[in-house]
């Protein structure tokens, strides 16, 4: 088996920093690279893009700045190797195709995103990736 590698959903929100948290700690522990990915919703901005329009740039930028800019930082020196992405679209597909194609080995998420309200109506993104990836996932509360 070559070397492991952990994929860690971000949105900015409390819990997502506790699963890169873990991601990082048991990336020491075991050689593995970690791969933060981090996914503008398309139903976030559906009202304002026109079908099939990807986000701007600007927003993709924004995003990094806002989700991913900081754990680079905070990892900067944990002797991890770091890789950042920023994806447009579902986030349970995105992950997933994510997963398979840098074949991680485990996945991390928060157990809650920055919207408990789209937790409920649109179900979580813990809960679906639990349906649909093939690799185990760490529910981090």
């Amino acid at each position: 088996m070559g070397k492991q590698t952990y994929l860690v959903a971000v949105d900015g929100s409390e819990w997502s920093a506790r699963a890169a948290d873990q991601a990082v700690k048991l990336a020491k522990q075991t050689g593995a690279s970690v791969h933060f990915i981090s996914v503008i919703s398309t139903s976030e901005y559906q009202s304002m893009l026109k079908v099939d329009q990807s986000p701007s740039e600007e927003l993709k930028e924004a995003n990094r700045a806002e989700v991913l800019s900081p754990i680079e930082a905070k990892y900067a020196d944990s002797g991890v190797e770091i890789e950042c992405q920023v994806l447009w679209g579902h986030p349970v597909e995105n992950i997933h195709e994510l997963a398979k194609t840098t074949n991680a080995t485990m996945i991390f998420v928060g157990r809650r995103g920055r919207s408990r309200v789209a937790d409920i109506v649109l179900g979580s993104v813990a809960n679906g990736l639990a349906h649909k990836a093939g690799v185990p996932i760490v529910l981090v509360p």
